[in-house]
């Protein structure tokens, strides 16, 4: 390789050996942190702040439930259940894996919702889910994609 060679390829060998190596423990559980604020977050039934944890073209898919594609569906989804009689969401993360990149990362969770039948009587539904999330340039996680399916 000649000289002249070497040294334009420099910066970009040196850019490329500079790039920090992600601490994949340290994000998981800033992405479980963020799960369980999340959760905590949907008793105080503030739509805006529960729909800001998911990215403005988000996916939300849920058992014999038509998909939901974007910010504008699931705000309507959150707004309609909120409304519900005795409405109660809750989740606790399991396990979660960040991508050696660190922009992205999936959580398998357990959920339980609850709310009152025709009769008044609280029913309560388990489920697993599995949410994808991806890291904002702020350094933050939305959630990307949002699964669950009944126990």
């Amino acid at each position: 390789m000649n000289k002249k060679c070497f040294l334009a390829l420099l910066p970009f060998l040196m850019l490329g050996c500079s790039q920090q190596k992600v601490d994949t423990k340290a994000e998981s559980e800033k992405l479980m942190q963020t799960s369980r604020d999340w959760s905590k977050l949907t008793s105080t039934k503030d739509v805006e702040k529960i729909v800001s944890y998911w990215t403005d073209d988000a996916t939300l898919i849920s058992s014999g439930q038509p998909l939901l594609k974007g910010k504008k569906e699931i705000r309507q989804m959150v707004e309609s259940s909120m409304k519900t009689p005795g409405f109660s969401i809750s989740w606790e993360p399991v396990h979660a894996e960040i991508a050696e990149s660190g922009d992205m990362g999936y959580i398998i969770e357990k959920s339980q919702i609850s709310f009152n039948d025709s009769t008044g009587k609280t029913i309560t539904m388990n489920s697993n889910g599995v949410t994808i999330w991806k890291k904002q340039p702020d350094g933050s996680w939305k959630n990307v994609v949002d699964v669950a399916s009944a126990e």
